[in-house]
């Protein structure tokens, strides 16, 4: 009898079995480092194959450019255990009390957490990796608990597999959903322990001595730390059977980004610009750049000349405001141009797809407020040329233009001049928006325009009563004229009280498709002019909102005519009817 194993035959029955292999959503494993060696132990990755994923080991080191090309490779991260972490990155000395510091190891993992985290990566930390989770996204780690009074004992001399002691799970939590009780029988071997879960995470579990034993986002994205080993428990699996799930959603957010062109409708960005703020690189200050945008696969974003209600001979220095209107297009052009190989303009939906198949980001331009015309309605032909593809008629106060939101009823909705205008802008091909204009120079401009109306950032009256968002009337007069109305994250206009979430504009987006039809609907974030929410709170999150529509069953289709595909349908109607013309 021949024993040798046969390794050809279990290849041919792996073809036979898989002419195509499945694709499942891969998870790095942050590995251990001792005497030269990366280490791991086998309970980890046998956990992630159980429950479907493909494990990869992510080596301790340091270089960002190889961690940043690793974590575009998996879609899934497991934050593995091991020693203490060195005091110093938290601004402490150590205490007397501390035990050996795995030097090799801290950096690397903080570097990888913050920067998978940065790209809405699922997490799930381990023992030492909710200590990671803590150090590196703005908690603290308490260097030894050992000495506190009344302390179980955390530090167990227990076969690894045995439960030691019990943790309590906060109702309304991801924890309870997971294992869907309020308390288990966890192992605990540590003397260091999370103390403060930092702004972006809440703690959801603790042992009867109140020590921190799970943590998870406070900002609806899929990260998870625990203090226990649950790789080596009977009741572990569910932990990565939930981030291996995660990171098949991950996976296909990311599939269906590089399939589809996804576009911002609406980001106040240009009015930080004059203050020095760049666009090339990441500004801790701004909520869309291209580093951001790469990080939330944001493939192109309308940033406006945004134009306050003041009087023209008072306007931010400059003769009048169509000459800030151009100075902000001339800083715009200046920035594209110095990084010409990762971004640019695009006037046209055809240019955008163009940008995106060689991997270039495009910026569209947009004006908030007509103000920039100057009062004439022929200057509406100088913004066409410029690129503009559309303008905002108004913002909040009355012009020259129409009655605003918040206005005072000036004109009775939209005046004589602004007819003349709407004119021009449907003869140039430029968008009429009407976000910010009160109802009655909504319903005008519908009747005025002879093309398709859009409101590039408003919400649901329905939903938030505020004079700014739409009423189910406005919505359905707007989808019967073939418009579109974009979502905005304006924390004010998707609700009155509390704090605004990501779960609120999911909201108003449901309402709206319930209105309008899924074919008038998309997002226009607002992002630098006070736009911004928990779970997508700027441009880097974008694919975050993804994640949720496709949680929500949301199938390509929609989701392609919602992250951009229904207001590029608009403009190009739009557009060609001026060529037509």
């Amino acid at each position: 009898m021949n024993n040798k194993f046969n390794w050809q035959e279990t290849l041919n029955l792996t073809y036979d079995r898989f002419p195509e292999a499945e694709r499942r959503p891969v998870i790095g494993i942050t590995a251990n480092y001792a005497d030269g060696e990366q280490r791991l132990s086998e309970h980890y990755y046998k956990s992630v194959l159980k429950a479907g994923g493909v494990p990869v080991v992510i080596p301790p080191f340091s270089d960002t450019d190889s961690i940043i090309n690793i974590l575009e490779c998996i879609d899934g991260l497991i934050l593995s255990g091991g020693g203490d972490y060195n005091p110093l990155y938290c601004g402490e000395s150590p205490s007397t009390r501390l035990h050996s510091i795995n030097s090799e190891r801290d950096l690397p993992e903080l570097l990888v957490t913050r920067l998978a985290y940065n790209r809405q990566i699922p997490i799930l930390g381990i023992c030492r990796g909710i200590q990671t989770i803590a150090m590196a996204l703005d908690g603290h780690v308490e260097q030894d608990i050992s000495q506190r009074q009344g302390l179980i004992k955390h530090s167990q001399d227990a076969d690894r597999g045995e439960p030691t002691h019990t943790v309590d799970i906060a109702a309304s939590s991801l924890l309870r959903d997971i294992y869907g009780k309020d308390r288990l029988y966890v192992n605990s071997f540590h003397h260091q322990a999370v103390d403060d879960a930092g702004s972006k995470f809440h703690v959801t579990a603790q042992s009867p001595d109140g020590i921190v034993e799970a943590i998870e986002s406070s900002e609806y994205k899929p990260v998870i730390g625990v203090q226990w080993h649950p790789e080596c428990l009977e009741e572990g699996l569910p932990l990565f059977s939930w981030l291996v799930k995660e990171a098949k959603l991950f996976a296909d957010a990311k599939v269906l980004h590089h399939s589809i062109l996804t576009l911002d409708t609406h980001c106040d960005t240009p009015m930080l610009f004059p203050q020095g703020i760049r666009f090339d690189r990441r500004e801790p200050k701004a909520l869309v750049d291209l580093q951001k945008m790469t990080e939330g696969r944001l493939d192109a974003t309308i940033m406006v000349a945004y134009l306050p209600q003041t009087p023209s001979d008072e306007y931010r220095g400059v003769t009048s405001p169509m000459d800030y209107a151009d100075m902000i297009f001339d800083k715009i052009e200046t920035i594209v141009a110095s990084r010409n190989d990762y971004l640019c303009i695009a006037r046209t939906p055809k240019e955008l797809f163009a940008n995106k198949r060689n991997g270039r980001k495009s910026i569209m331009l947009g004006i908030e407020n007509a103000l920039a015309l100057n009062g004439d309605p022929s200057n509406v032909k100088h913004f066409a040329q410029r690129g503009v593809v559309y303008i905002t008629l108004c913002h909040n106060g009355d012009n020259d233009i129409c009655d605003s939101a918040k206005g005072c009823n000036t004109h009775n909705g939209v005046s004589r001049l602004g007819e003349k205008v709407i004119a021009e802008m449907n003869r140039h091909g430029i968008m009429v928006d009407l976000s910010h204009a009160g109802e009655k120079s909504f319903y005008d401009a519908l009747e005025i325009s002879s093309t398709p109306i859009v409101c590039s950032h408003s919400s649901s009256r329905a939903l938030c009563d505020h004079p700014r968002n739409l009423t189910d009337d406005q919505m359905r007069q707007l989808a019967r004229k073939g418009g579109v109305a974009q979502i905005t994250l304006y924390p004010g206009f998707l609700r009155t009280t509390g704090e605004a979430t990501l779960i609120d504009a999911l909201e108003h987006l449901d309402h709206a498709i319930s209105i309008m039809g899924i074919e008038h609907v998309g997002l226009g974030s607002d992002f630098d002019g006070d736009g911004g929410v928990k779970g997508i709170a700027d441009a880097s999150e974008i694919i975050n909102f993804t994640r949720h529509l496709l949680a929500r069953r949301y199938n390509a289709t929609d989701i392609q005519r919602i992250m951009g595909g229904n207001f590029m349908r608009v403009m190009t109607e739009i557009q060609t009817k001026k060529n037509e013309e």
